[in-house]
């Protein structure tokens, strides 16, 4: 066996410290599978003080610092687009070391940069933990599925998310309710915008499209939307139709170019991303002619995500070269975006009317006139003039046109409220 790889982490937190604590603890077996050790010579976090139980090395407060030992690679565990993050992954590809960073937000940002900047160098930029936590879903994509191209991915790519949704559809609980649950058990930040709000999964997403669609990561052109509008009402009234409510990331080839977007959408029961639940991730990926391949798995957490980074760190101490997007990346192309009406779906619209003559008749109308045709409907009365579920689903409409009439639906004085759009995925 050669001599050890030498490795400089920055960022102690879960992730950092779960790195440390398997490496410690699967010495010997790593060592088999990467033809030689691995062991930790530098660290670098905020807090040297904080109470951790692992011993630090060569600690400094200052992660710039990292690139001038003797490290191979430098595992980046800060997180942020930009600022000492970016930084530290451009110094440590200037001084000719390895870099393993889980960054997804950087990486979706400024992901083509920093893979010339490593290719430039023949260096390894890996990313593993970026995605889905411990599914190996971005080797998949940059090494496996490589024989017949990819013609969609969709993931449910966020466990603050699908916990919520799991969560409401269990206890009938509405939004807010179970985000603060979510938040007292540890599953949701203090401030969870970027989590339900779609932005976490929109920089994952960006990333299985540059690996799946050899393009250059491209958040501009992705269409975002979370769940915080997501409803109990919505979460059973989908069941009746026999479909389940999940946050997809989804991102497709199409005529007119990629389509790329993040949304509640409606799954049918009986699909394997229906039955994702609780925290986990999981994700679905039509290589046309070699089939669809499902994976599901823990996509966040100690355990799964430190195991991701160990991937990248034996695939180093191996020698295996890989480019970063799994092609050079010269090579990676401008993203062009599918038009808004490149993928026509079913919809599940839900209205909420007053109970009154004519109202049903209303709404139909300004679908017809927008050419959106209903397949079936449930309409439950209350009290003469009291607000009602009005409930449908449409054949596969345009997008544009279910638009076009909910804008017109919604100005009419018997609706209370804005009505809800959620497209259903043949999934």
């Amino acid at each position: 066996m050669g001599e050890p790889l030498k490795i400089a982490i920055a960022g102690l937190g879960t992730v950092g410290g779960g790195v440390i604590k398997a490496l410690m603890a699967q010495t010997a077996g790593i060592k088999a599978r990467a033809g030689r050790g691995l062991v930790v010579v530098g660290m670098s976090a905020r807090d040297p003080s904080k109470a951790r139980d692992f011993k630090l090395v060569n600690f400094t407060a200052d992660p710039l610092a990292l690139v001038k030992g003797d490290a191979d690679v430098v595992v980046e565990l800060i997180g942020g687009e930009d600022g000492i993050a970016r930084k530290l992954i451009e110094s440590a590809l200037d001084h000719g070391k390895h870099v393993v960073t889980a960054n997804k937000a950087l990486l979706a940002t400024h992901g083509k940069a920093l893979a010339e900047r490593a290719e430039k160098h023949n260096l390894q930029l890996k990313f593993e933990a970026a995605v889905a936590g411990g599914i190996p879903i971005v080797q998949t994509l940059r090494e496996g599925l490589i024989a017949y191209d990819v013609q969609a991915v969709k993931g449910i790519l966020n466990g603050t998310c699908n916990y919520i949704l799991t969560e409401m559809e269990a206890s009938g609980a509405p939004f807010a309710d179970v985000l603060k649950d979510a938040q007292g058990l540890g599953y949701a930040e203090a401030d969870p915008t970027l989590d339900i709000g779609g932005g976490d999964t929109a920089h994952k997403l960006a990333l299985l499209s540059s690996l799946a669609f050899g393009v250059a990561p491209d958040l501009s052109s992705m269409t975002v939307e979370g769940i915080e509008h997501i409803t109990p009402a919505d979460i059973h009234f989908a069941s009746e139709f026999g479909f389940r409510i999940k946050l997809l990331g989804v991102a497709r080839r199409t005529s007119s170019g990629i389509d790329q977007k993040v949304h509640p959408a409606m799954v049918r029961i009986r699909s394997p991303l229906a039955n994702v639940d609780g925290a986990a991730n999981g994700v679905l990926v039509d290589a046309g002619q070699a089939g669809p391949f499902f994976f599901s798995g823990r996509g966040a957490g100690e355990a799964p995500t430190a195991s991701a980074v160990i991937a990248d760190l034996v695939e180093i101490a191996r020698g295996t070269y890989t480019p970063v997007f799994g092609r050079p990346a010269s090579s990676l192309t401008a993203l062009k975006p599918a038009s808004v009406d490149a993928a026509p779906s079913p919809w599940y619209l839900r209205f909420e009317v007053l109970d009154l003559p004519g109202v049903l008749a209303e709404i139909a109308g300004h679908l017809s006139q927008s050419g959106v045709s209903i397949e079936s409907m449930i309409q439950r009365g209350r009290h003469h003039g009291a607000p009602v579920a009005i409930v449908m689903i449409t054949h596969e409409t345009a997008q544009s046109a279910v638009e076009r009439a909910l804008k017109a639906i919604s100005a009419s004085d018997k609706v209370r409220s804005r009505p809800c759009m959620i497209p259903m995925e043949a999934a």
